[in-house]
């Protein structure tokens, strides 16, 4: 790879960078930021930005993970994966027959209601008084692999649903940087039974490959000194403009 390419590269690179952090820290945002990101400044087509985002969260997770599997709610952990193993599947199936009209309308919906439960969910950030039970992190896998099959984006749902448990900081964000090495894991398998991974996306993943790691290690070493309220008000107000951008794109699209 040329020194001309890799230069064309540095945007990207430098938004997978503080996506891998902002990651790091908070358990969520890096295909969120980086797939609004690509789209919103035309870094590069998004079906080849979400295949580069599934291979570096594998990454992400390999080197963020160790040393941290105790804290990990398990019960929690295995309910959600058996709700995300068949739906990111028959999210990709469904979003294969959908039109582009179908399609829009779809992101206008999913944008309200990111929107509306990130409102919701910011102006009461403390976590619920119990913990809930092994059927609602079960439903959060289901509704979080149907977004992910469709658009690459399965954390609403989760991060929704974790958040508000009465968990840990580094309980919650353990849980979900693990489920999102799941989630990648699936549409990675999927993308190259079907053929979706040329010789090109290799060489941005390697490209990738050092910032991811020096990305992910700096914030384990240096994570911001922030409050369990502030991080949880920081993760809602984080989908809130997640849902703000959905709206705008499928808007624009539709008109």
């Amino acid at each position: 790879m040329t020194l001309q390419v890799v230069q064309g590269y540095l945007p990207l690179m430098l938004l997978l960078g503080f996506a891998t952090y902002f990651q790091t820290v908070t358990g969520f945002g890096l295909g969120m930021i980086v797939l609004g990101g690509a789209s919103g400044f035309g870094l590069a087509p998004v079906a080849s930005v979400a295949i580069l985002v599934s291979l570096v969260t594998l990454v992400n997770s390999a080197l963020a993970l160790p040393g941290t599997l105790d804290q990990i709610d398990w019960r929690a952990v295995r309910a959600a994966t058996l709700g995300i193993v068949p739906s990111v599947v028959v999210g990709v199936l469904l979003f294969d027959y959908l039109n582009g009209t179908a399609s829009n309308v779809l992101h206008l919906l999913l944008g309200a209601v990111v929107l509306y439960g990130g409102i919701g969910s910011a102006l009461r950030p403390a976590p619920k008084a119990e913990r809930s039970g092994d059927t609602g992190f079960f439903l959060s896998g289901i509704f979080g692999g149907l977004l992910s099959g469709m658009f690459g984006i399965s954390g609403p749902p989760l991060i929704f649903y974790f958040y508000r448990q009465p968990l840990t900081m580094a309980q919650i964000r353990c849980a979900l940087i693990l489920l999102f090495a799941v989630t990648a894991s699936i549409r990675t398998a999927y993308s190259a039974f079907a053929g979706q991974l040329p010789a090109a996306m290799w060489w941005q993943a390697a490209v990738a490959l050092p910032v991811v790691t020096f990305a992910t290690l700096f914030a384990r070493r240096h994570p911001p000194p922030l409050s369990g309220v502030t991080t949880r008000r920081l993760a809602f107000v984080t989908l809130m403009l997640l849902g703000a951008h959905l709206i705008v794109n499928a808007l624009l699209e539709m008109l």
